[in-house]
Formats: C-alpha cells, sequence, structure tokens
C-alpha cells in the first residue's frame, strides 16, 4: 500500500474546508428563513456523514473486512437520499440560479472532499502498521 503523497492530504483537506466554509458562508449571507438556512446546513452534515460511511463501508468489503447487507444498503441509500433532497430543496428555492450553482458546487466539493480525507486518513493508517510490521520483523530477524 503507498501512502498518500503530503501535496494529496493537503489538497484534499483544503478542499473540504474550502467547500464547507463556503456552503457556510453563503448559508449565513443568504436572505432566507432560519429554517431553511438549517435545512440546507443539515443536509450538508448528513451528506458529509453518508459519504464517510458510505466510503469506508466500499473500502472495508474490498478489503475483505465484513460489512453487514444491511449497513452497507442504508450507507447507499443515505448518500443517494442527501443528494436526492439537495436537489429537491433547490429546485424548489426561491433563488437565483447562480445561487443554486454555488450551493450544488460547494456541496459536490465536500463530498468529494469528505471521502478523499477518509480515504487519506485510512491509507496512512494502513501504510504506518504495515510500516511497523517491518520494523518488528527486521528486529526478530537480528535477533
Amino acid at each position: 500500500m503507498n501512502q498518500p503523497s503530503v501535496a494529496f492530504i493537503g489538497a484534499a483537506w483544503i478542499a473540504l474546508f474550502t467547500g464547507i466554509l463556503a456552503f457556510i458562508i453563503g448559508l449565513w449571507n443568504a436572505a432566507m428563513e432560519l429554517n431553511e438556512k438549517g435545512y440546507y446546513f443539515t443536509v450538508l452534515m448528513f451528506g458529509l456523514f453518508a459519504a464517510i460511511s458510505l466510503q469506508k463501508a466500499v473500502r472495508d468489503q474490498l478489503e475483505g473486512i465484513p460489512v453487514t447487507n444491511l449497513y452497507y444498503s442504508i450507507a447507499w441509500f443515505s448518500t443517494i437520499l442527501c443528494i436526492v433532497v439537495l436537489v429537491v430543496g433547490l429546485w424548489n428555492a426561491t433563488l437565483e440560479r447562480s445561487e443554486k450553482g454555488f450551493y450544488a458546487i460547494s456541496f459536490v466539493l465536500s463530498i468529494f472532499a469528505a471521502i478523499a480525507v477518509q480515504k487519506n486518513t485510512r491509507d496512512q493508517k494502513i501504510a504506518a502498521s504495515s510500516d511497523n510490521d517491518l520494523s518488528k520483523n527486521e528486529r526478530i530477524q537480528h535477533d
């Protein structure tokens, strides 16, 4: 397993913070009711959690770690649901098209970046544990 580069790790974190901050600043400055702002904020947070959960479930399956079909299905359903709820909310919102596009792009950037950060974190842990295993084997051979 190759460890992700520092540049890719940094880019993923920057993209995550950029997407989330852009979305939240957009909500802060929007001329919406507080309940509408809460709706979009909740969709963003739910989407981030669902995407990370889905990425973990898919990765676990690929690595042979048992994942129940129920959890795997819920992860997919939750991810699709948050995207559908955002699309329906934006479709019916009385916002300018540019604002709708802004929220959609910020959301997609945040979701993509959250998946990349989760992947990088997991790859780093795997690389660190394999490095530890190698050093243990080297010590055993020297003893």
